[in-house]
């Protein structure tokens, strides 16, 4: 094992900053969850149905983020600024007109949400909340752009203080606006879709400032400016990046759809289903962190053609999450029973989130190797395969079996999470081995 010191070493001081940045992240959703909950179970269910309706758009634009991180990392290990500018520009680019394509598309679906067959009570919750995300969607793009080159050239810890005081924003919004504190009116729903708007903006005004003005990224920002948007450099981010958002849509696709058949199941499920997903997306931002530790730096030894230190750096990660998915199981296994109570006070929902439970446990270890693989996958820019198998182990596997569960044979939410270990299981075993047999042919390319 003491091959792998070094590297844990360094993926726990890289991915530290990830680990407290993402974990930013799902407490903002977090704290959307507990202040809207205890505001009305009706809102809570709303916010539910929103929420992962637009995941599956913003996380499907952030693959052609994510697709700047082996670029940039592999310039940044060569030492090629030029590089690095020129694809920090074209990825700006690329993602506004991802932001574009987004909105269009949300836009046209705002006037068929009637349509969904989701219980009638939800709708007039939804649609103004609906809309307040529906503006936000080119912010967050622009953060997760900008953000690529924080991370990529190992700099995380900028981007992690970023997305804390964005949060804690959002919270302090929250309570001002969905309760109605400090003179302002009670809004409930709609008080926290304008918190989180305000946060969004905030991060992208403090990121962009920070790359203006950071003495530290000097040298990539002359390449910035010194460079234009040019075709071939957003063709090439456009097929490296189509993959990953196949990859992460149909992967939230999964867990979204799965929200509308949960609805067909009632609105306390519904609601239940939305505290477990703000649950398990805690424990994915544990994964996903290190993970992106992982292809940061896997991107860095396949620009110095390190293959060894590869290897060894993507099993380091994985021994690492699995790891994480012991430590966060064991509390969550024993307080399973009032949990639920955090984020709500109706008991029927409570019941729902202690049932679900089980699943969720069931399927970490899984969840913590395909987030590994695949990360390693994206640091070597080998990531054709990635939305394959995500077809397979999402659409093919997880969501006919998350009907079958949940309602054919009536198994209510916990048949619907049931479902879940089935997809996860095979992503993770199919990602390793396409990892595993692209780095054999980079090494045996060397020879």
């Amino acid at each position: 094992m003491k091959k792998y010191f070094s590297h844990y070493r360094a993926l726990i001081s890289l991915g530290t900053p990830l680990i407290i940045g993402q974990i930013g992240v799902v407490l903002q959703n977090f704290a959307d969850t507990l202040m809207i909950g205890h505001h009305t179970t009706v809102e809570l269910a709303a916010a539910s149905l929103v929420s992962n309706i637009f995941i599956l758009g913003l996380l499907m634009a952030m693959g052609f983020a994510l697709c700047m991180t082996p670029l940039i990392g592999k310039a940044y290990g060569q030492g090629d600024t030029d590089s690095i500018g020129a694809t920090v520009k074209n990825g700006l680019a690329v993602n506004t007109m991802a932001a574009v394509v987004l909105m269009t598309v949300y836009t046209v679906l705002y006037f068929f949400l009637d349509k969904l067959g989701q219980p009638a009570e939800l709708l007039p919750y939804v649609r103004p909340y609906y809309i307040i995300n529906l503006i936000s969607i080119p912010f967050v793009c622009w953060v997760n752009s900008l953000k690529q080159l924080f991370d990529a050239t190992t700099d995380t810890k900028t981007p992690m203080w970023i997305l804390l005081g964005g949060n804690a924003l959002n919270i302090i919004g929250n309570w001002m606006l969905i309760y109605g504190h400090c003179g302002l009116p009670e809004m409930g729903i709609t008080g926290a879709g304008l918190s989180t708007l305000f946060a969004r903006v905030t991060m992208f005004v403090a990121i962009a400032l920070c790359f203006a003005f950071s003495a530290r990224h000097r040298i990539e920002r002359e390449a910035f400016r010194s460079c234009s948007v040019n075709r071939s450099g957003m063709r090439s981010l456009i097929t490296l990046g189509t993959p990953i958002s196949l990859q992460m849509g149909m992967e939230s696709g999964a867990w979204s759809l799965c929200s509308i058949i949960v609805g067909w199941i009632g609105t306390n499920a519904l609601a239940g289903h939305q505290i477990m997903l703000t649950i398990s997306q805690l424990f994915f931002q544990f994964y996903y962190a290190l993970a992106s530790a992982v292809a940061i730096r896997v991107s860095l030894f396949h620009g110095q053609h390190d293959y060894t230190a590869i290897r060894r750096t993507a099993w380091a990660g994985c021994h690492l999450n699995f790891m994480i998915a012991i430590v966060v199981s064991v509390p969550v296994v024993i307080f399973r029973d009032s949990i639920g109570m955090l984020f709500t006070s109706s008991p029927q929902v409570a019941a729902e989130v202690a049932g679900a439970i089980v699943p969720l446990i069931v399927y970490q270890f899984s969840d913590g190797l395909q987030c590994t693989f695949s990360n390693a996958m994206r640091g070597l820019a080998y990531v054709r395969p990635a939305m394959l198998v995500a077809f397979l182990s999402y659409f093919v596997v997880s969501l006919p079996w998350a009907y079958v569960f949940g309602i054919s044979i009536d198994g209510g939410l916990v048949g619907v999470w049931f479902s879940f270990p089935f997809g996860l299981t095979i992503a993770g075993l199919l990602y390793y081995h396409f990892y595993h047999r692209r780095l054999l042919q980079l090494e045996a390319n060397m020879d």
